[in-house]
């Protein structure tokens, strides 16, 4: 009578063992994610933390690096940044070149994804190689002299068309990013816009750029960071023409003073400002990032 009870007795006692070692596996797992991420964290947050600190301090502090904290918090290190590296004509120049550099790119690179994954045409699979292969070959300086030559020959070698130019054309990255989003872009669209009597290009502009709008801003932030963050380009085309330097190349020469003296905080003051714009694009873009991740949770 008793001896069914007793077995289910020493069943549940047989699989409480390993239950308790599954919870403990699973919150060992949990442990060892938690830190991982905190240490990434950690690594990714804290030169940015010691720059905003930075830019606060003293150049001694900031040379000795013996407080982590301002013993008095020097707000005129911004005033001095903003004087010394004429931010106002350097922030307008970098915003000119990141600005057209981005429509430009997400013009050509949507324009050439559209072509790629709607239409048929000979040497396809030999352009895609060919610009996928782009992105895997760096020679960084080795082509600064060739394309300089061509600006020459074009007569914006002291303008920051040539380097608007130049960065436009790098734009295999952003072309396979957009014709990721293209394949999710039904052709059905297409066929019944031409049988309602909408050509090509209208249906580029009128149907599938407008279902485009998250990779646009998902590929437009990145663009606009390269753009902002450029330095080489803008350094040779403007060594002429003080005037047309990006932020960039203004905050490097933030880096000695009038007396030759190196001024790590005042630099540390303008790299904290050049930040803001890049913040304000991430925030303007960051809807386009919440629409790709609701679409690819609800597809």
């Amino acid at each position: 009578m008793n001896s069914a009870p007793t077995t289910l007795t020493t069943r549940k006692t047989a699989s409480h063992p390993g239950s308790v070692s599954l919870w403990i596996g699973k919150v060992a797992g949990g442990l060892v994610l938690w830190a991982f991420l905190l240490l990434i964290v950690v690594f990714t947050l804290f030169p940015v933390v010691m720059a905003v600190l930075g830019s606060f301090k003293t150049n001694a502090e900031v040379t000795t690096g013996a407080t982590f904290w301002p013993s008095v918090w020097q707000f005129q290190n911004y005033v001095k940044a903003w004087k010394g590296a004429n931010f106002a004509q350097f922030t307008f120049n970098s915003l000119f070149v990141a600005t057209i550099t981005t429509v430009g790119a997400l013009l050509v690179a949507s324009l050439a994804a559209y072509a790629v994954d709607r239409r048929e045409f000979a040497g396809k699979k030999l352009f895609v190689s060919l610009l996928a292969s782009t992105m895997f070959i760096s020679i960084g300086a080795v082509v600064l002299r060739p394309q300089f030559e061509l600006m020459v020959h074009l007569n914006l070698q002291k303008s920051l068309w040539g380097v608007i130019i130049i960065l436009i054309s790098g734009h295999a990255a952003t072309f396979f990013t957009l014709i990721g989003f293209f394949k999710g872009i039904p052709k059905e669209l297409d066929e019944a816009a031409m049988i309602d009597g909408c050509s090509v290009y209208g249906i580029y502009w009128r149907i599938v750029l407008p279902l485009l709008t998250p990779g646009l801003g998902v590929a437009g932030l990145f663009v606009f960071r390269n753009a902002w963050n450029e330095y080489i380009l803008p350094l040779v085309f403007t060594m002429t023409k003080p005037t047309l330097q990006t932020l960039t190349v203004g905050l490097a020469s933030l880096r000695y003073g009038t007396s030759a003296a190196a001024e790590t905080h005042i630099m540390m003051a303008g790299a904290c400002m050049s930040i803001i714009p890049i913040l304000v694009v991430y925030a303007l873009a960051n809807k386009s990032f919440i629409s790709v991740t609701s679409g690819s949770v609800k597809g």
